[in-house]
Parts: C-alpha cells; structure tokens; sequence
C-alpha cells in the first residue's frame, strides 16, 4: 500500500483545510470544547454547509450526488474534518438509509428522498432495536398487517436516537408472522408525524435526552414507501448494518482523541508530574495508539475494496469491534487522567466561569462521556455477535 500522497491529493488537502478553517461555525466549535449538548440546529449548520459546497455525501454514487473522490480523497477528507474537530454528520439519512433506497429502493423513492436526505431538509431516525430484540434483532415484534394499499404498524421501538427531531425513520417491521424469523420482516420508510407515533424520552447516565421509545399505534404507511420486497427486508437491514458497522469505526475521530490525551498527560496538575512521566499510564497509551494504527490500516483495506465494487464484508465486523473497543477506552483513559475531578460529573458543576468550579474543564464532561460511550459495543449488532458473525465468515466455524 504506498502511504505517500501525490501532490493532486496534497493540493486538495489544502484545499479541504482551508474549507473547514473558513466555513466550519465558530459557536460549534465553542460547544464542543465545552462539551454542551449540540441541537438539530447545530448539527444541519454543518451539514449545510457541507452541501453547499457539494461536498455532504463522498460515498454516494455519483449520480446521486457523490463527489466521485477516490478513496484517499474520502480518507483526507476525513482525517482533517477530525483533525479541526468538526462534529460528525448523522449518519442515519447520509450513511444509512440513502445507500438502502439508492441500492434497492424504486425511482420514485430515490427522486423522493435523496435530494432531502442531501439537503438536510429530512432528519432520519433508526427503528430497529426494540425491547427484548437488540442483539437478537431478528426476533423483533413490531407487526405491519397490509390493508389494501397501506400497512397498519402496530409495536414499540427503543434507544432510537434523536426521534425527538425526526422527520422520517426507517423501521423494520414483521409482515409474516409465520415466516422464519429473516423471512417475515419488511422494510418500511415511515413518515415521524404520522397519527399513532408517539415519541418519549430516555435520558441517559449523563443527563442527556438522546434516545427514545418510540411507540406505534395502527400507524397508516403507504405501500409505496416499502423498500425492496415484502418480507425480504432483512435483506435491506443487513446490507445497512454492514455499511454502519464500517462507520462505527470512526479511525479518524479516535486519533484526534489519542493526540487530546496526549497534550493533557503532558501538562502538570496540582503540581504533580505529567502522567506520561508514569511509566504504566504511557504504555497503556502506547498499546492504544498501536492498536489504533492496526484498525486504520484495515479500514483502508475496507474503503479500498468498497471503491473496487465489493460492498462491506466480514471485516466490516473486524472494525466495528476494534473501533468501539478503542472509543471505550479512550474515555476510560479521560477519566483516568481526570481522577477525583471526574466524580462531580453534573453538567454546571466544574465549568470556569462557575464560583464552585472544581478541576480543570476538561474533566467536566469525563465520567458522562465514559457513561455514553459504554453503548458503542453494543448498537449496530453487538460485539459478541459480531465475534460470532467473525467466527462463522473468516474461520468457517
């Protein structure tokens, strides 16, 4: 693999650099260094701005309004949105739903809702996971039952992100309650403000209202917005997972962590040595750091083959379960480093401009972060499955 740029993608890194440093919004940046719960607003700033400049879905075909980058454009593009602390774009329209209408979906659908997704003019939430059915996801209970030229969904959908600012979500739901358990599920686009959804928060360890239930009841959904098949959505959920485990990767995003631990384990606090002076702390970054570089080398593998035609295959696992272990303990080195001054962890409790402040204001958001990230090894499938899915593709057990 030759690991040296030409000078055309030298130019366009440049070029990609001078874009963030002149377009990326200033209050976001403010957010983020401050760890404050990002709105809808927030996150379409960017994602407009993106758009503008035609740049919003490099994975996209070109047809559909991909930017036709090659897949180290795609992987410049990525290490210096990370590298200037860019948020990162939802993925639930760009990088989920869209590669399932423009793969499967009718014409219709795509001139529908591919242009929205793009724009932004359409929030996209997941509804797969439901109570009882995570892992297990085939097992899900939520039933459509075809009433002439619409379905009627009844069931309960959780830990669907942001639903609160939905405008659509793409839901599995099960069509054949006698089929095998892969064989009776169909996928369905399903309009959030529909008569019968009703959307309640879950507020999470850190106090944030990120995830919801979602409730149906004898919800009206066209047949129309059924993509591909009756009772061959599995087909869709599958190919969609396999696309949002490569995501869940985020190599780019954790180096940018890496280095943030770094510029703190050097610095003094209460006047003790820079804990990379510790012996024990700096090898444990050092494996991290190793590790890291093994995962990023396999996601050029990924994108590689993604660019030659080959769609995500079993190694989409292979980065699902590296890189969420990798984000987990990335937070577990913040907390560490945070010590004591992680344990108030309320959102106005240790903030500089606060009288009672306590600790530097970093360590303010360690110990939520710590709590939120302990999900990554669990959605998008499960790190034991993912294992399984390993054991049976790569090793034929």
């Amino acid at each position: 693999m030759d690991l040296e740029f030409s000078p055309e993608e030298i130019a366009f890194r440049e070029e990609v650099r001078t874009f963030i440093a002149e377009n990326y919004p200033a209050e976001l940046r403010g957010k983020q260094d401050e760890g404050d719960e990002l709105t809808k607003e927030d996150f379409l700033s960017w994602h407009k701005a993106l758009y503008k400049k035609g740049w919003i879905a490099p994975a996209w075909p070109v047809e559909y309004g991909g930017t036709g980058w090659s897949v180290t454009q795609r992987y410049i593009f990525s290490e210096e949105a990370a590298r200037a602390d860019c948020i990162r774009l939802l993925p639930f329209g760009l990088t989920m739903v869209a590669p399932v209408i423009y793969t499967f979906g009718t014409p219709e659908q795509k001139a529908r809702f591919l242009p929205r997704i793009l724009s932004g003019e359409d929030w996209w939430c997941q509804g797969y996971s439901e109570p009882g059915s995570g892992s297990d996801l085939a097992s899900l209970r939520t039933k459509a039952v075809r009433d002439g030229d619409h379905y009627v969904v009844n069931g309960q959908k959780t830990w669907t992100t942001l639903a609160q600012h939905a405008d659509w979500g793409f839901f599995l739901v099960r069509t054949d309650p006698d089929a095998k358990q892969q064989e009776g599920i169909s996928f369905l686009l399903i309009d959030m403000k529909s008569p019968g959804i009703e959307v309640r928060p879950i507020i999470t360890l850190g106090g944030e209202h990120e995830v919801n239930e979602v409730f149906l009841d004898n919800v009206r959904v066209p047949v129309e917005n059924r993509v591909f098949e009756e009772n061959k959505g599995w087909t869709c959920a599958k190919f969609l997972l396999a696309h949002e485990r490569v995501g869940i990767a985020g190599v780019a995003s954790s180096k940018r962590g890496v280095e943030r631990i770094r510029a703190i384990a050097s610095t003094e606090m209460d006047g003790e040595k820079p804990l990379l002076a510790n012996p024990f702390f700096r090898r444990k970054v050092a494996e991290l750091e190793m590790d890291l570089a093994a995962l990023e080398y396999t996601e050029l593998r990924t994108l590689s083959g993604m660019a030659a035609g080959k769609g995500p295959g079993p190694e989409s696992s292979v980065l699902k379960i590296k890189g969420s272990e990798i984000q987990q303990r990335l937070t577990e080195l913040t907390l560490e480093m945070a010590g004591h001054y992680g344990a108030p962890y309320f959102r106005s409790f240790g903030e500089g401009d606060n009288e009672h402040a306590v600790g530097p204001g970093w360590a303010n958001r360690a110990a939520p972060t710590y709590y939120n990230v302990r999900k990554t090894t669990i959605y998008g499938g499960s790190n034991e499955i993912q294992r399984n899915i390993i054991a049976k593709m790569v090793l034929g057990l």
